[in-house]
């Protein structure tokens, strides 16, 4: 093990690391500088009196590092840490975090080419692709999800969704061809949401462990009727990463249902169904 200081926001913090994982390698995480500029961005906000911990706020008094996962034997890609934030009574708030980063899912919808568009039947009509994939933290080899993918460092939110859409679909399209649902639901209150704590317009499937956001994006177009028969059962991702996957198509008016145990699904449809009322797509 190894520790050190570091030095964020005029505050010094003790870091304590495992054997094998390099302060560089820990100190250049994307997921980790976002967390600590986030958490260090709140803290902040305690300074207001209508805060709720304004009377005896807490600070970031120290990080330690209990495990990581390499990707590709090099490039840190989980990590697993402990921080303590307290406040002078001695107060602690729950601070295990599972650091991993942000992602992207995409509600793909696709429509018969045959069936008349404003039409009753066109909204019959909407069919989803989910994918069927082993998902080993949670104990299955069938698990029926939205497509999603991680965002790779550097990478544009958008351009992770076209891409993950072309290896895990089939389908080829441009980054401009997808609509960001998540901005939309936020719209204005983004840039109140940027004034305060910094969090994204992104759906958090699970905020009391992990930093993992989901950016939500949409796309549809209208196909061959007999190219939708084709899709269910088919196999696709990207062998040499170790992906099986099997496309399935349901009707979106089940997708409720047939993706109950996704939160992404979930989230998809609340988004869908809310902007749609909304007039917004």
């Amino acid at each position: 093990m190894s520790s050190f200081n570091i030095t964020h926001e005029q505050s010094s913090i003790p870091v304590t690391l495992p054997d094998g994982l390099e302060k560089a390698t820990f100190l250049a995480f994307p997921p980790f500088q976002t967390w600590l500029s986030t958490v260090q961005r709140s803290l902040k906000l305690q300074s207001r009196t209508t805060h709720p911990f304004n009377d005896d706020p807490h600070s970031l008094r120290s990080i330690t590092v209990q495990s990581y996962d390499l990707f590709g034997g090099s490039r840190l890609g989980f990590l697993k840490l402990k921080a303590d934030v307290s406040n002078a009574a001695g107060e602690n708030l729950p601070a295990s975090v599972f650091l991993r980063g942000p992602s992207v899912a995409m509600l793909v919808i696709l429509i018969p080419d045959d069936v008349e568009r404003g039409s009753a039947a066109e909204d019959d009509e909407r069919h989803v692709i989910l994918t069927v994939q082993a998902r080993i933290p949670a104990g299955s080899l069938e698990f029926v999800e939205l497509p999603a993918g991680m965002v790779d460092d550097g990478g544009s939110f958008a351009g992770t969704a076209a891409k993950e859409i072309k290896e895990e679909l089939g389908l080829e399209l441009q980054s401009s061809e997808l609509t960001c649902m998540s901005d939309l639901a936020q719209g204005e209150a983004s840039a109140q949401l940027q004034d305060d704590e910094g969090l994204p317009a992104a759906m958090y499937p699970s905020a009391g462990g992990c930093d993992e956001h989901i950016t939500i994006y949409l796309h549809e177009r209208r196909v061959p009727r007999e190219q939708l028969r084709d899709w269910t059962g088919k196999l696709t991702g990207l062998r040499d990463h170790g992906e099986k996957i099997t496309l399935k198509l349901v009707k979106l008016k089940d997708l409720w249902k047939e993706g109950a145990r996704d939160a992404k699904c979930l989230a998809a449809v609340a988004l869908w169904e809310g902007l749609r009322r909304e007039g917004k797509i």
